[in-house]
């Protein structure tokens, strides 16, 4: 369901916790876990921390319910993973890479789970690194608020723990709620862009203030359970006064796919509408913001999109038909797409044989190719007698820029003579 790339090039991998057994016993001498709903104890693991380099995993013990929870990385590189369901829902988790290369410092690494809470329960919320080094966590289920930590963000005179964001009451589908896990990309100003649903806005998150609302995104809803995708496009600087040069960023951002309004009701009586094919890109930090829309040569809901260290976006995973949720859709999109932001050019390219849809994962991986991982449209593990078998393997993409033809023209690090490199040094 989750997974997060570390600082040392491993994958830190988990799932739900309350299907029952997993398929992975636990290690002597690691807690089992008390608390599960199905199963007493529990003494499978539903966490790994995969190793990239020697394709080999470790089982780790995750002691709540990680379900539909929500994390970002902190700048020791420590994984701030927090809420989740019943349990888990107030939780906030750490896993910390090891610091050593012996076998002992390797068996000691695992989750941890802190003593102090959330101040609400966060289900289906999003989190976001701070330039000041602090995490916010906005939004879940029937959460309309958001939160910090470790602490509130540098220059907040505000002592409280819990802020209200009316724009999660605003953009609430009490249908459908298609308001959860909203999109958020904070921008060169240091403001939090949110969208969640087809609404918009900047927010201030140090004083509290919404500064900018922007246009409705046409179309489709784009956010849990019509689950859509978002990335922030490369910056670039525009130079915005011919007279003596000066230059502002142009940042945009991307939305693309989604599900149209009542999918998620219409797909639990078994009839699933058409994914959405259509993406939106906006200058956020415009005059006058507008939504280009764009069509997609494949529909698509649940998709991973991916930056590229090229620029590009990969879409991969998700389905053509019906919603998030428990045998919500059908018909995988097998065929990952490239777009081209500079050309607004989308490519197909060749498929996997393995559909990827409600509870898989994707992630950029330091090499350039891309992780993939998971699937599971069922409410337990289901291998056989099913459309969408439950799917517990990894596979790597690798993009276009990985063929062998471009081996000679791709950068190679081949020495530093043990100079530090910091944000923005040139090295030779």
């Amino acid at each position: 369901m989750h997974m997060q790339l570390l600082h040392d090039n491993k994958v830190v991998i988990f799932d739900r916790t309350d299907f029952g057994r997993s398929n992975l016993t636990l290690p002597y001498g690691q807690t089992c876990r008390l608390n599960d709903e199905l199963v007493h104890p529990d003494c499978t693991a539903h966490s790994i921390l995969y190793d990239v380099p020697s394709n080999s995993f470790r089982p780790l013990s995750v002691q709540t319910n990680v379900w539909c929870s929500s994390g970002a990385v902190d700048p020791t590189g420590t994984l701030v993973q927090t809420g989740g369901y019943h349990a888990g829902d107030h939780k906030i988790r750490l896993f910390t890479p090891c610091t050593g290369n012996d076998h002992d410092d390797e068996a000691s690494c695992d989750w941890v789970e802190l003593e102090r809470n959330l101040s609400v329960q966060r289900w289906y919320s999003s989190n976001h690194i701070l330039p000041d080094g602090n995490i916010i966590i906005v939004g879940g289920r029937r959460a309309y608020s958001y939160e910090f930590y470790p602490r509130n963000p540098i220059g907040s005179t505000s002592n409280v723990r819990l802020f209200n964001l009316s724009f999660l009451v605003e953009t609430n589908d009490y249908m459908e709620e298609n308001n959860l896990y909203p999109f958020l990309h904070v921008l060169p100003d240091g403001n939090l862009f949110i969208f969640a649903n087809q609404r918009s806005i900047l927010f201030d998150y140090v004083h509290g203030k919404v500064l900018r609302h922007y246009p409705i995104m046409p179309g489709e809803k784009r956010s849990y359970p019509s689950t859509g995708s978002s990335v922030l496009l490369p910056i670039r600087e525009n130079i915005v006064n011919t007279i003596n040069s000066t230059v502002a960023p142009h940042v945009e951002v991307m939305v693309c796919g989604g599900a149209r309004g009542g999918s998620f009701a219409y797909a639990e009586r078994g009839v699933y509408v058409a994914a959405a094919r259509s993406c939106g890109r906006m200058v956020v930090n415009s005059v006058n913001p507008l939504w280009v829309m764009e069509k997609m040569p494949l529909r698509r809901v649940m998709l991973d999109m991916i930056l590229l260290p090229n620029g590009d976006v990969l879409m991969i995973n998700g389905a053509a038909r019906g919603t998030a949720g428990w045998e919500n859709a059908v018909e995988p999109v097998l065929n990952p797409v490239l777009y081209e932001p500079r050309k607004h050019l989308f490519r197909v390219l060749n498929p996997t044989k393995r559909p990827r849809m409600y509870h898989s994962s994707a992630t950029l991986l330091p090499d350039g190719r891309i992780l993939v991982g998971g699937s599971n449209p069922h409410v337990s593990y289901e291998f056989k007698g099913v459309s969408y078998p439950t799917d517990l393997s990894l596979e790597s993409f690798s993009p276009p820029y990985m063929d062998e033809r471009y081996a000679y023209f791709r950068p190679l690090i081949t020495s530093l003579d043990e100079e530090v490199v910091t944000y923005g040094h040139i090295f030779r």
